[in-house]
Parts: C-alpha cells; structure tokens; sequence
C-alpha cells in the first residue's frame, strides 16, 4: 500500500478547477521539479505556497501524480508571489498588468496596502478610489475565506468540508465550529457525528457538552431515516442515542424536549404512544394524509355513461375486461383518486390502458409518470403516450445546498386533469408530497404498483400504509391470465409470494435453477453465466440484456466481489479502451456503471435535446474517457450524460446490483446468486422482487435450502411510519 507523504512546493499552473466542490487538477514545483496534483482543495493559485499530504500515483498516460488528501496554505510573501497570485484572476478588478503595476510600485507591502490603506492604489494610473476598494473588499472576502479553510482544515476537515462550511457560515466559520462543531452534522454539510466528536476533542477548549448529545440525538433520529423510518417509537430512540453518547437516560430526555422545543425535531401522540419526527418528514406525512383524504372526499364530477365508454375500450382495444378490471377503470373515474395493486399476469398493463383511455375520452390531459427513467420508459413502452420521471414532471431544480425544489408545487400546479404513476412501491415519502403538492384541484390520481415487492430505497411505506389504513379505494388483481400462466417467471412469482416452493425442475421454460452450495462456487458459475453461456446461447449482450441482482454487497457473491469478477471477464482491459483509476476502482470504456444517489445538475444530451439530472439506480454504458478534460461521457438509454472526474463517487459497477438497487426495472434475463445470504436478508418478498424483474429468462444460482429459506421467511424488516395513522384519523374526523 503506498504511503503518505508530505510535499512543500508552489503552484505553477491551475489545469482544471470545479468552483462547486473544489475538485483540482495543477502543476507544481518542488526542488526544481514539476509535478501533477490532483484532488479536493479548494480555491488555489498560481504563485501560492502549499504543503500538500497525500499519495504518489503513476497515471498510465500523464504519469507521475500526487493524490491530494490534505493541503496546507500559506500566503505569499515575496513581491514575485505576490505578482503570481494577483495575476491569476482570484481578485476581480486586477488583471495581470495591472497586477504587475501594483506589485512595482509596492513590491513586498503589496498585500498589506491593498487590505490596510486602499486608497494608496488609486496612485496608480487607471485605478480609480472607488474601484481601489472594490478591490480591498473582493482580497478581504479572499482572505477571510482562505484563513477559514486553514483554520478549519487544522481540526482534521477536507478542503471540500471546509468549503461547505464557508459556504454556510461565511467569515464566521471557525468562530462558529469552535463553539458548537456539532453543527458540522448538519444535511448541508454532512460530517458524520463520529467525525464531529474528533474535531471537537482538537478544538482549544472542549464545547458545552449539551451540544454533543442534542447532536447525537439528531444523528440516530437522521440515520433511522436512512434505514426507511420516517419516525421512531420515543422509547425506541432513548437506547440507541443514551448507548451511543454514553450519558445518562434523564441528560437525553431533558435535550430530546428541547429539540422538541426548538422545533428540530417533532413529538406526537399516536393513538397513545408518543413518536419522533424529524420536521420536513413529519410534514411530509401529514400533508400527504390531508391530501389523499381531500381527493376522495370531493371528487370531479363524471359522465353518466362510464360503462358505455369502458365498452368502447374494450372494443377498440380488443380486449374483454374482467369484473376486477371494470371495477379498477370505474372507480379511476368516479372516486378522483385509486391504488391498482397485483402481481405479474394479472392484467395491471391492459387495466391501466383502459383508465387511459376512458380518461382521454373525458377530454382530460393526462400525465404518466415512475419513479426512475427505466421504470417511466417501460410505461411509455406499454401505454405508448409519453412517460416521465415523477421529479421531471415536478420540474425538479437544485438549491444552492444542493437540494431539490420542485417547481411544480401547490402554488404552481401542473396543468393536467389526471396523473398515473406506476411503481408506487418505489415511491417515498417526500417524493410522494411533492407529488400531491403539485395536483390542481379536481384532478385524479391513479397509484400502481405491486404491495408484495420491496419497499422503497427512501423513507416511509407510502403504498402499504395507504392500502392498510381502508380509508381509500384500492383494487387488487389476483387473476393470473392464461398466456402469463405460460410463463414459469410468472407461475414461481406467485408460489413463492404464497410461501410455496417455486417450480426448479423445469429445463424448458424461463425459470431456471443451478445448484451451488458454496459462494465462491456460486461466484465462478454466474460470471460464466454472463460472459459467455448466455451470451452464446441467447445472444444476450453482457451488458444491455443480462443484470446479475444480489441479496446483499457483501461476501464472495455479493456486488462488490462480483463486479469484479463480471468487469475482469466482460470487460477486460484493452489498447483501444482508456480506463482511470478512481481509488480502488477502475472504470474502464465499456463498463456497465449505476448512479447511486440523485444529482440534478449533471448535464445530459440525446439527438434533439438537453437537460440536466441523472437519478438514483440509472444504469448506463461508460461510451468515452476524457482524460484532458477530466470528464466521463456515460449513455443512459438514448441520452448521454458528461461527469466530471469528481462526479465518479456518485457512480458504481452495476454488473452486479442488490435487488433494492434494481426496483422500477426489469431486464430481458436475470441471473440470481444466493447463497450465503445473511439472515436479515433472507426473507420473501426480496426473492420475490428479484423474480419480478425478469422478462424472458430467470437464473437463480443458490442451494435448494437458502430458496427454501427465504420463501418460508415471510417477516419484513419493520418500518416505521406515520401515514396510515395520519389518514386513519383524519378519516375519524
């Protein structure tokens, strides 16, 4: 492993700079050398002094490369640094003459007159005195800023930390994390709170300790969120936070109470037990509650002759509804607001174009929408009308925290008189408020999606909750059609759903299963699967057709290892493909790579249009390496997005992706390792929304007694969420 080390030298020349994060690419000198950084530092320039901590790298086509992990500034002193650093353009107003002017007539006092008697630089020709403290003010604003980063760099933050923290505090920065670094947990920042107790024990003197367990409180509220709760039973949180900040029960219910008060965090009484919120998801919930109550208490007026009009479907669709159906496209019409649930072959595809068809024979303008691009263009595919992403429909922007605000909202409401989203399982809890948030009134509103699968990646249970609380018309499709009944995919969906075995003796269907009881087996046989038997057998392409899904990251057969393996075989290194390494990572033209978080403000572009966003799950092709411009050009379907180098930390290897990762897709052949699946994850419905995502070929490579397992574990991980309390009781109101 190499080794740190630590580099003093100057900065010669600035190759590359991102002003959002920091991220850099330079020449600089030391000893008469020239050398490559590169990293996360900041707002740097030509003629700096800087001591650079990091690790030494050999790029295979720009060669020798210092890795930056820490940097050190320090103000130039010299006229001749001076001279540099005021000619590179930091200070608006001095261009590189006029940098040489004032460097002549002032020499090593430059910057000591230019932040001290300003007026002095309006001696010089063409500088005028107000345009003399435009300039004093723009170096001040500098320095401030730059002697916040080495301050705040001293406690152990990155560049890219402390550029957060200046963005938000400002000149303030250090007085206001040496009085409470716990701040530093914020969302805008994102500082762990182990990170934030380190920089607390470096600090002058220790802050109050009140803010250390307020902050901690936070913490395990913020990451139960991540874990898909919107809230927590109080006697659920006190353990986790009184284990985590070693104090005693009373010290954290006395500052619990006064986040309460503070309205950081919310306290309400449900149906006698008291929950936890964190504000924004407490909102969320509520609102979404009164929303859905709302639409079905008043809904739009109708037409008298529904029944003619979904006959009419029916005839020019040339399809004979079922009684389930009929009652799905009538309350469509009817109730203003309806949840359509069943599994695969249950005619949720031909139901859905029959409430589409009837609507626009209303007159009504209707938007189709899912939670991610795949899942929108496979609604497009089985509707053909356009579908969009849920946040595109919402004309999704990004804040300057880096946020998303949604144009369309209760102020600015879309302009249509009915919405179907698909994928409903998919959908969170703040995502499914902005949604409502944005429907004018009298619109209606069409939920599908199928209750058995995964719950969402984001927090809350959106389609559980609103179907369990009664309160709403839901029509659930249990009638599997003939010709789906064909399909051994569909038939196995539904045994294990009802916690039976699913059919694996069958060699002349779609479902297909090879025993191996050891990972590593189980490892070898599905990288064989994808890079040649499959491949040759059905002509599937690796990359486009065939998507190994995985219980888990981790082990022998989990993403991790098995990208590696898939990479190396289908993929492999070659003189043609340019590849970079990011870390550990290679990524190589040609590799199969997923966004693992959304980024609104990554720019993409297809044959007639451009835009801006790439989401969470998106998987695409790595087509192009540009290593002069420091950019990745990666194809999602038919648009092509550019990265900055920096952006690689949002991107994964998706040879291989967990089942959480892959909901709101489906692939033409999916191959399925389990075994040595850990026991949290060997429950039903995550074999089940793995099989669900098969098209025309399954593969489960597992042992007989792990399917077994995980079809007879019907347990789901407990979620807890407010919704279904929310519309209970506002339907007892």
């Amino acid at each position: 492993m190499e080794e740190f080390v630590t580099v003093t030298g100057v900065v010669e020349y600035i190759t590359y700079q991102n002003s959002e994060n920091g991220y850099t690419v330079l020449e600089f000198s030391s000893d008469g050398e020239l050398f490559t950084a590169t990293g996360n530092i900041g707002d740097l320039y030509c003629g700096e002094r800087v001591t650079f901590t990091g690790k030494w790298s050999v790029h295979p086509t720009f060669g020798k490369q210092l890795k930056i992990e820490g940097c050190v500034r320090e103000m130039p002193e010299t006229a001749a640094e001076m001279l540099s650093y005021l000619s590179s353009g930091i200070i608006k107003g001095i261009r590189e003459k006029t940098a040489q002017k004032i460097v002549e007539r002032f020499g090593d006092e430059t910057f000591n007159i230019i932040e001290n008697a300003p007026n002095r630089l309006s001696e010089i020709k063409g500088i005028s005195r107000e345009r003399a403290k435009e300039i004093s003010d723009e170096f001040r604003k500098r320095a401030a800023e730059r002697e916040a980063l080495i301050s705040l760099e001293k406690y152990g933050m990155t560049t890219s930390e402390c550029l957060k923290v200046f963005k938000i505090f400002g000149p303030r920065s250090v007085e206001t994390v040496e009085r409470n670094p716990y701040l530093l947990c914020s969302e805008g920042i994102g500082i762990t709170f182990e990170k934030a107790c380190n920089i607390a024990q470096r600090l002058p003197v220790l802050p109050a300790d009140e803010y250390r367990i307020a902050a901690g409180i936070l913490y395990v509220v913020r990451h139960n969120l991540y874990n898909g709760h919107t809230c927590l039973p109080r006697e659920k949180l006190l353990p986790p936070c009184i284990s985590l900040l070693g104090c005693g029960q009373d010290e954290t219910e006395i500052q619990l109470d006064k986040l309460v008060e503070q309205k950081q965090l919310v306290s309400d009484v449900i149906y006698g037990r008291e929950f936890i919120f964190l504000p924004e998801i407490y909102d969320a919930e509520k609102k979404a509650a009164n929303t859905v109550l709302f639409m079905k208490r008043f809904a739009p007026k109708c037409l008298d002759n529904i029944d003619e009009q979904i006959n009419h479907a029916e005839l020019i669709g040339g399809v004979l509804y079922n009684d389930m159906q009929r009652l799905a496209i009538k309350l469509a019409v009817e109730r203003g607001i309806l949840i359509l649930t069943g599994g695969p072959g249950t005619g949720k595809t031909t139901t859905l174009r029959g409430i589409l068809k009837v609507f626009e024979k209303q007159g009504l303008e209707v938007a189709l929408a899912a939670p991610t691009g795949r899942a929108a263009k496979r609604m497009s595919e089985l509707t053909g009308r356009e579908a969009q992403t849920i946040h595109r429909l919402l004309e999704v922007e990004w804040d300057r925290n880096d946020r998303p605000v949604f144009q369309r909202n209760k102020r600015n409401p879309l302009n249509v008189g009915a919405v179907i989203i698909d994928e409903l399982s998919m959908v969170d809890i703040v995502l499914f408020s902005s949604l409502l948030d944005a429907l004018p009134i009298g619109c209606r509103l069409v939920m599908v999606g199928d209750s058995d699968q995964l719950p969402p990646v984001g927090a809350g249970n959106v389609l559980h909750d609103m179907i369990n609380s009664k309160a709403l018309p839901v029509v659930e499709l249990k009638e599997v059609f003939r010709q789906a009944m064909e399909s051994l995919i569909v038939t196995n969906a539904h045994k294990i759903v009802r916690g039976e075995f699913p059919e694996i003796s069958r060699t002349d269907k779609d479902f297909f299963f090879m025993e191996r009881i050891q990972p590593f087996s189980a490892a070898k046989t599905v990288t064989e699967l994808c890079s040649t038997r499959l491949p040759n057998a059905y002509k599937y392409s690796p990359t486009e057709d065939i998507q190994v899904l995985c219980p888990s990251r981790k082990g022998e057969a989990g993403t991790v290892n098995l990208n590696k393996y898939l990479q190396a075989a289908i993929n492999p290194p070659a003189k043609h493909k340019r590849e970079h390494a990011f870390g550990q990572r290679i990524f190589r033209e040609g590799d199969k790579l997923m966004q693992i978080k959304n980024n609104y403000n990554i720019p993409w572009s297809t044959a007639d249009k451009d835009g801006l966003g790439v989401f969470n799950g998106d998987i695409g092709i790595l087509d192009k390496i540009d290593e002069v411009g420091h950019t990745l050009f990666i194809r999602f379907d038919d648009k092509t997005a550019e990265y900055p180098f920096e952006g690689s930390t949002e991107l994964e290897h998706a040879y291989a992706v967990t089942v959480h990762k892959s909901q709101g897709n489906e692939f033409e052949a999916v191959v399925m390792p389990v075994t040595g699946v850990v026991e949290q994850l060997a429950y039903r419905n995550l074999l089940y929304t793995a099989v669900t995502r098969a098209k025309k070929l399954m593969i489960l490579v597992s042992s007989r007694n792990t399917v077994e397992k995980m079809v007879n574990n019907n347990s789901k991980a407990k979620r807890y969420s407010a919704l279904k309390s929310f519309i209970m009781l506002g339907e007892e109101n």
